[in-house]
């Protein structure tokens, strides 16, 4: 009761802003549609409701959120749009990159229907665009809409370059001041995050820096706002980084394999990076 005390928070916020996030993608890409009209007057009614919702969230937020200017902008839904003209070009760019470097891949249109990383991404774009525009709580409901159907958790203020690839999806975490830069591939479970969890540190950087044609591999996790992964880096799998690497460094993991003894008594593992 304590809590329905307080003004209640509008649900509307998170339906609108998934209804917000279908529109744009069903926009660049047909695929999303459920009724596509490609005829100029289709398009333009479609720009249309996106603008409406995007000016009903922030009608909705301006009551209940504090910060954001975006909130207060009368303009955002116009500039949301001409932000929206230079996402298509990037978004092929990443699902041509996810075509060529997967043999499984039989054509760009399977890679969109069907690929969980390209969805985290083209979803990471959107918010992307929203974050930059100020426009507060929105990229994080639609980053986490995308997490919690691929496992693939970007956070909206990351700074991601073109080309960029995503391998299988579940378990990757981009953490919000990650800078990644063109023609990056990530497998799943890779973690990009920070070295401590310190509410002081909010505004530092906190998370790594991938430069352009870095390779990590599954379930390694890259830590700290420092570390910087130079260009053409390949990083194995497991590896645990916590310091930088320069460009056209390969880092991996070297096991040792020991027979047990006679006696089945199982010997220590030990790992090198």
């Amino acid at each position: 009761m304590r809590a329905r005390q307080r003004p209640c928070f509008p649900p509307e916020v998170r339906t609108l802003s998934e209804r917000l996030a279908a529109r744009a993608l069903g926009l660049l890409f047909p695929h999303y549609a459920e009724h596509p009209d490609c005829s100029a007057a289709g398009v333009e009614g479609e720009l249309a409701e996106l603008q409406g919702l995007l000016r009903q969230l922030q009608g909705l937020l301006a009551a209940h959120v504090a910060g954001g200017e975006g909130v207060r902008d009368p303009s955002l839904p116009e500039r949301f749009e001409e932000v929206l003209g230079t996402l298509y070009p990037l978004l092929q760019e990443d699902a041509d990159a996810l075509y060529r470097g997967d043999p499984a891949a039989r054509s760009v249109d399977e890679v969109i229907l069907t690929y969980p990383g390209f969805y985290a991404v083209a979803i990471y774009r959107l918010a992307h665009a929203l974050h930059a525009l100020a426009l507060p709580l929105v990229p994080r409901l639609l980053t986490e809409m995308a997490h919690r159907r691929t496992g693939v958790d970007i956070h909206p203020g990351a700074r991601i370059g073109p080309r960029f690839v995503i391998d299988h999806g579940t378990g990757v975490v981009i953490g919000e001041t990650c800078v990644i830069g063109a023609g990056v591939k990530l497998y799943q479970g890779v973690t990009l995050g920070a070295l401590t969890v310190d509410k002081a540190l909010a505004d530092q950087k906190r998370h790594p820096t991938l430069e352009d044609r870095v390779v990590v591999y599954a379930n390694a996790t890259i830590l700290g706002g420092a570390t910087v992964i130079g260009h053409d880096s390949v990083i194995g799998g497991n590896a645990w980084i916590t310091a930088s690497v320069p460009p056209y460094s390969l880092v991996s993991r070297k096991s040792e394999v020991r027979v047990r003894a006679s006696d089945g008594q199982t010997m220590d593992i030990e790992f090198h990076i």
